[in-house]
């Protein structure tokens, strides 16, 4: 049976992190700041960890990762 392969469109987006997780950038930051304040605009910033119930299938695809 062959080797999976890495999604490369799944790995540029989402990172392992040292124990494992799964991190990930903020949707909504392209365009339209004048109508976001500047608090939202700071948070979206920030990466976040992803929510358990994803974090299976995302593993999947970036398996070599």
């Amino acid at each position: 049976m062959p080797k999976m392969k890495t999604k490369s469109g799944v790995a540029k987006r989402f990172k392992k992190t040292g124990t494992g997780k799964i991190k990930r950038n903020h949707a909504f930051t392209n365009h339209m700041f004048k109508a976001k304040s500047p608090k939202q605009k700071r948070n979206l910033r920030k990466s976040a960890i992803m929510h358990s119930g994803d974090v299976k299938r995302i593993k999947q695809l970036i398996a070599y990762k």
